[in-house]
């Protein structure tokens, strides 16, 4: 059955779509751009504005969003303003602060991977056809207690506070991160994807995971950004990589000292105007990390990353200050107010017809 289902597929690939966002879906080329709001935009002047526009120039055919606020109607809100401004999108948040929108059109949109006692942070999913394939989008933003790469910097990723000094042990800092409910969110997702790579489709997933990437804190880097020697194999980096996911900015930029890919905290400087402190959770230490991410599974070869460019200020937050670019990243500047506390993703795939 399932070899049938992926001939069936690849036979729609070769005739392709006429629905939706008609040349991208044809041609099977699209932009996905992943943003974390920083609570709807509140927390820089005419916030909701520069979501706009950095939306309307970022023109990406999926957008995944987190940290949304006014749930009901922020996401028709942004619907409706971009298509005074030319641009048709589809898109949902059923209710939670976590959302999806996609220029192509949108089938069984649904909360998935809903973990108890984490209700609230459940994956917004929604199926679109490109080229004739089903892809299952994913949006997601994973549990920010216990954030633990905060522990090898002396801090606690709880009270936010010092503790007595640097604790680099990485079981001990694995235990106490696996208080978070982030890694039973991973598994569950894990889990529901299987169910669409085995029906054919193609899987797309981003969002905040509020959890570094094992790929960043490996030998390499234990002596760089106040790591203080601890080498962490972070799980949910980890269960994704075992399952197959690929992490679409390690890809195109495999080297994590050249390329850092920092997304948090951000160099907002706009944000100075809300209070630089508001940016620097741990401001004596450098508290910068990859947190940010888009994965997707290859599917058999059916689909390829082209590109992948990170999103946001140059700058960064360093020991409580915001400095200018320092890394070899390939950073898309917007011309609008920036108005996040986090840097986004955007990738560029290209789903391929492969004949069977």
């Amino acid at each position: 059955m399932q070899k049938l289902t992926l001939v069936l597929l690849s036979l729609l690939c070769v005739f392709g779509s006429a629905n939706g966002a008609q040349a991208k879906e044809k041609d099977g080329t699209f932009t996905v751009l992943q943003l974390n709001l920083w609570h709807g935009g509140t927390k820089v002047p005419n916030g909701y504005d520069a979501v706009l526009n950095v939306l309307d120039e970022m023109d990406a055919d999926v957008i995944f969003l987190c940290e949304i606020r006014d749930k009901g109607r922020f996401i028709p809100r942004l619907i409706n303003d971009l298509k005074e401004r030319g641009k048709e999108y589809h898109g949902e948040t059923i209710g939670s602060a976590i959302g999806l929108m996609s220029k192509f059109e949108l089938s069984d949109i649904e909360k998935k991977c809903i973990v108890p006692g984490d209700e609230g942070r459940a994956m917004i999913k929604a199926v679109a056809t490109i080229a004739g394939q089903q892809v299952a989008f994913y949006s997601c933003h994973l549990d920010y207690i216990h954030y633990e790469c905060y522990m090898p910097r002396g801090y606690s990723g709880t009270s936010w506070k010092k503790i007595d000094g640097p604790v680099t042990d990485e079981q001990t800092v694995l235990a106490a991160n696996r208080l978070s409910y982030r890694d039973e969110s991973i598994r569950a997702f894990v889990k529901e994807s299987r169910e669409d790579i085995d029906a054919g489709r193609i899987v797309i997933m981003g969002g905040d995971f509020n959890e570094p990437s094992h790929l960043d804190w490996q030998a390499d880097t234990k002596d760089l950004w106040d790591h203080n020697g601890a080498i962490i194999n972070w799980d949910c980096s980890v269960m994704l990589d075992k399952a197959g996911f690929i992490d679409t900015f390690r890809e195109k930029y495999p080297n994590p000292v050249k390329y850092p890919g920092f997304t948090f905290p951000a160099g907002n400087k706009t944000a100075e105007a809300a209070k630089l402190e508001k940016l620097a959770w741990a401001p004596d230490v450098d508290e910068r990390d990859r947190i940010d991410f888009i994965y997707y599974y290859p599917t058999g070869g059916r689909i390829v990353l082209k590109k992948t460019k990170l999103v946001g200020p140059e700058g960064t937050v360093l020991y409580g200050k915001i400095v200018g670019r320092d890394s070899k990243d390939n950073i898309v500047v917007p011309q609008s107010v920036w108005p996040s506390d986090h840097k986004g993703n955007l990738a560029t795939f290209k789903i391929k017809c492969t004949a069977k």
